[in-house]
């Protein structure tokens, strides 16, 4: 398996995306790493002797920005370090990609690269989302900011899919995101997509609320991408304040510190449950190729575990088999 990795692309590219892939590399021995990337870059970041015989530096001399207009960006710079990576996934060079950067230019040249499952309309970007029941599945949280009916329920079929075959849920249960469970409920996008979702060999369960989300009560949860990022980055910046709260609040006399050593551990496990990295990256569900969406601010742990995603997403044949059941699971 060979997995290339968009080495320039993130917040901390490309020293952490390197340490990512350093470790990946040493987990997967048998697993081949492609860092595409400007190869002197590459190579200063890397120490001496710790570049891994089962990794290759694939050259790629243009880096596109986060505030680049992707669509014009990918035309422009052909040479970028994302279109390159995309491009070696279409050739066969490569079984999969990994980037942290621009998801606008991800998406457009997956679109343009590796083109779109045969009937799928419109990608959508899954991302695992901790909650009291392990990680459930929400999508989409960026590809497609304004969706059609049709676009979700195709969401929930590869949504259902990937939960099924990734995340192995058996039969999981998929609902609409919406502002009351009620059926009859929400805006007319949503109101069309229920009677869609309804007619459907899907496990839908029916709407389900943002409060819903935290406690696990579906397994696969169905929005736009205006509905989706910001119901993603709520539940981010949620946890990560709360976590601040409760360091402020433990730490403020001698008596609470000494209680605090007594809960450390405990603490330390829910941290970890609600660390985003620990669930790698988000797949961009729909196109013809595997194409693994990091955070921008991700960094070592967060790009091994995207790895681990990109690798059980080929060996798993993920997008052969959304290819193969999406007719079936209307």
């Amino acid at each position: 398996m060979r997995i290339a990795v968009d080495a320039m692309g993130g917040d901390y590219a490309p020293s952490e995306i390197i340490k990512g892939a350093l470790r990946a590399a040493v987990v997967y021995p048998t697993m081949e790493i492609i860092l595409v990337g400007q190869q002197e870059k590459i190579m200063n970041s890397l120490s001496e002797g710790s570049l891994k015989q089962n990794i290759e530096i694939y050259n790629a001399s243009e880096v596109i920005g986060m505030d680049e207009p992707p669509a014009a960006a990918i035309k422009r710079k052909k040479d970028s370090s994302i279109v390159v990576a995309t491009r070696l996934v279409k050739e066969g060079y490569a079984d999969a990609l990994v980037s942290a950067g621009s998801t606008g230019a991800q998406m457009a040249s997956a679109l343009l690269g590796l083109g779109r499952i045969r009937g799928i309309k419109r990608p959508a970007i899954g991302t695992v989302i901790p909650t009291l029941q392990k990680g459930k599945l929400l999508l989409d949280v960026g590809a497609n900011p304004d969706a059609k009916p049709e676009n979700l329920l195709q969401y929930g079929i590869m949504g259902s899919i990937y939960a099924e075959i990734i995340l192995d849920i058996k039969n999981p249960k998929v609902a609409l995101l919406n502002i009351g469970s009620e059926e009859g409920k929400g805006n007319e996008l949503v109101q069309v997509a229920y009677e869609l979702f309804k007619g459907s060999s899907l496990n839908f369960i029916g709407n389900i609320e943002g409060r819903d989300i935290p406690y696990g009560r579906a397994d696969v949860v169905v929005c736009d991408a205006f509905v989706g990022n910001i119901a993603l980055k709520t539940i981010e910046g949620m946890a990560s304040s709360l976590f601040q709260l409760i360091k402020e609040k433990i730490t403020t006399n001698y008596v609470r510190k000494m209680g605090a050593l007594l809960i450390k551990p405990g603490l330390k496990e829910i941290a970890q449950t609600l660390d985003y990295s620990e669930y790698g990256g988000a797949p961009l569900l729909g196109v013809n190729g595997t194409s693994v969406i990091c955070h921008g601010s991700s960094k070592e742990k967060a790009i091994f575990n995207a790895i681990r995603v990109a690798k059980e997403c080929v060996e798993e044949g993920i997008i052969e088999k959304i290819a193969l059941h999406y007719e079936k699971s209307i």
